[in-house]
């Protein structure tokens, strides 16, 4: 989710967290108020910042979750993405999608758009 629309969903995102938390993730990290805010990170030639919605732990190892709900900037969210995963991946982390019904189909197209339709949202 990009920031602007983090205020408007801020149900949902507490509801992914809750959902992490049964599923055994600790050290939770959010961008909404009542959870440590996760590390930002500065796009090069711009002055976009790139934040996890979420960021956990779970046996030792490192989680980013992005929430994908229908944007009308979808470009942005596709760059964070891409973004995520690329550091997921050099740092031997995870990166994983978090959406809700009314939403699989956006979510499904936009990862196929940048080739990561290897990767199954979780579904909540």
């Amino acid at each position: 989710m990009i920031g602007m629309e983090k205020s408007e969903n801020k149900e949902f995102l507490e509801k992914s967290i809750h959902h992490l938390e049964a599923t055994g993730f600790e050290n939770i990290k959010a961008d909404i108020e009542g959870y440590e805010t996760p590390k930002s990170y500065l796009k090069m030639g711009s002055k976009v910042k790139i934040t996890p919605d979420i960021v956990a732990l779970k046996n030792g190892i490192k989680y980013f979750f992005d929430i994908s709900l229908k944007s009308e900037k979808p470009r942005l969210l596709k760059s964070k993405w891409l973004f995520l995963d690329a550091l997921s991946r050099m740092k031997s982390n995870r990166f994983r999608i978090i959406t809700t019904k009314g939403h699989y189909k956006f979510t499904d197209n936009l990862l196929e758009d940048i080739n990561l339709d290897y990767k199954s949202p979780i579904r909540i």
